[in-house]
């Protein structure tokens, strides 16, 4: 079940993914960075943002990768970049 916020997450990580462009892919920061405005506080929302990216990856609308590798989300650790599948 997802709520508002995690709706608002993974419109925002779609809509960065977006803007990239196919072909480029996002780090997960990034959207923590454009939700949680100035200052410190994006490290709070990481956790969550993570949690959306594996959502969205599990329906298909984005792929996580490390080292260009496609990845489970939910058991990588340390960075990752988020893309739009290959269509």
């Amino acid at each position: 079940m997802t709520t508002s916020t995690d709706a608002s997450i993974e419109d925002c990580l779609l809509r960065l993914c977006r803007e990239r462009g196919a072909g480029k892919s996002i780090c997960p920061s990034e959207a923590a960075r454009a939700l949680a405005g100035g200052g410190g506080a994006w490290r709070a929302l990481m956790p969550a943002v993570r949690a959306a990216a594996g959502r969205l990856a599990a329906d298909g609308r984005i792929v996580v990768s490390k080292r260009g590798m496609a990845v489970d989300i939910s058991s990588v650790r340390g960075p990752v970049r988020l893309g739009l599948p290959d269509c």
